[in-house]
């Protein structure tokens, strides 16, 4: 094993016909074979007997983590990873902002390079909430610093940032620019080993996406605590996924990522 394929979708909770779109997320799911998948916008209502979470992962032998805003325990929507290995901890983090009840979901994986810790996050969405965000992606580098050891392999963070590749939060997390006084360093799985390619994730491209008049851009990522002296959790490659139909139905109003990392 010298490798492992992590992958991101926010899978655009129950919006849209959501059960041929469940077809088309499983379909890529298959396809992809991620070691891990991080999901946002998972819906999971004990009551009426519905886990998007576990739809999808049925038959594919994954363990789940899911999450919610600590804020909003009647809140159903929140994050979640699946990861072929077994799952020994979850641990759920609020983050600031909004009413939008964001959060970052750990799952601390039993992996057989030693214990991975993978981190779902979602962030505000509005095109004007640069300062939330900002704030948000402070709070995840900060917990991530208290949960992931530098000893063990390099924390992965996976999630829909809803930011580009240029602005502050993003040139934040890839250690190009401080806030508050501090600064970290990721590496951002698609720039490092993406080809070049812009790697758009929400697009017009997708008729979903398209209802909303908004701009072709990258706001979905997968990310690695940078800094390894023995370049663990490397990019080796990563392209957009989750971006084809079945049938009518595509998989979300996102498109996926997924890239491969080094043991």
């Amino acid at each position: 094993m010298d490798r492992i394929r992590v992958a991101t979708l926010n899978i655009w909770n129950r919006m849209g016909p959501w059960e041929e779109r469940l077809v088309a997320i499983r379909e890529e799911v298959g396809r992809v074979q991620p070691d891990i998948l991080g999901l946002q916008e998972v819906l999971v209502l004990p009551e009426h007997d519905f886990d998007q979470a576990k739809a999808i992962a049925e038959g594919f032998g994954y363990h789940i983590a899911f999450g919610r805003a600590p804020d909003a325990a009647s809140y159903g929507m929140g994050n979640a990873v699946l990861s072929r290995w077994p799952i020994a901890r979850t641990l759920v983090f609020g983050l600031p902002g909004t009413d939008e009840h964001r959060c970052l979901v750990l799952a601390e994986i039993d992996a057989p390079l030693g214990k991975v810790r993978c981190f779902s996050t979602h962030l505000n969405w509005r095109f004007d909430q640069s300062d939330v965000r900002q704030l948000q992606v402070q709070c995840i580098a900060r917990f991530v610093r208290a949960n992931a050891p530098l000893e063990d392999y390099p924390p992965i963070v996976v999630g829909d940032f809803n930011a580009e590749p240029d602005s502050d939060e993003i040139r934040f997390m890839r250690g190009l620019s401080a806030l508050g006084g501090r600064s970290v360093h990721f590496a951002d799985g698609f720039a490092v080993a993406g080809g070049g390619s812009p790697g758009v994730t929400f697009s017009k491209k997708n008729p979903y996406a398209a209802l909303l008049r908004e701009p072709d851009r990258r706001i979905d990522y997968v990310w690695v605590r940078g800094g390894d002296d023995r370049f663990r959790g490397e990019p080796l490659s990563a392209r957009v996924c989750f971006d084809q139909p079945v049938g009518e139905a595509w998989p979300s109003d996102h498109f996926g990522v997924v890239a491969e990392l080094r043991v």
